[in-house]
């Protein structure tokens, strides 16, 4: 697979773990907070593996203002249906907009390719 495809595989994959070691525990504020920090710990552990790996692949086709660039757009994606579908939060006009800010600034990053 070439490392353009692979990278964006990996770091849509590591944006899932984060996400939930970020903002999973929410669900649970019941639970005391050493308990969600160690579980968030053990969960980002594996977004590790993913967000490395395809950074390290990545540099190799793309500069690392694109790689951050993706991974913004990776993140902030992920964040948006994870948000809705897990946290049962509605999604906005003003989301919208943001995320249409995201696609002009993805533009003007890989602009001189």
């Amino acid at each position: 697979m070439p490392a353009s495809i692979s990278t964006v595989l990996l770091l849509t994959a590591s944006n899932v773990f984060m996400t939930f070691a970020w903002y999973g525990h929410l669900k649970f504020k019941d639970q005391p907070l050493w308990i969600v920090v160690l579980a968030s710990w053990g969960i980002a552990f594996f977004e590790y593996w993913l967000a490395v790996p395809a950074n390290r692949y990545g540099s190799a086709v793309y500069s690392p203002a694109e790689l951050k660039g993706i991974q913004e757009i990776c993140t902030l994606t992920i964040f948006a249906v994870f948000a809705w579908a897990y946290l049962g939060e509605t999604f906005k006009w003003n989301h919208a907009v943001g995320f249409g800010l995201l696609v002009a600034a993805a533009f003007f990053i890989f602009y001189d390719r």
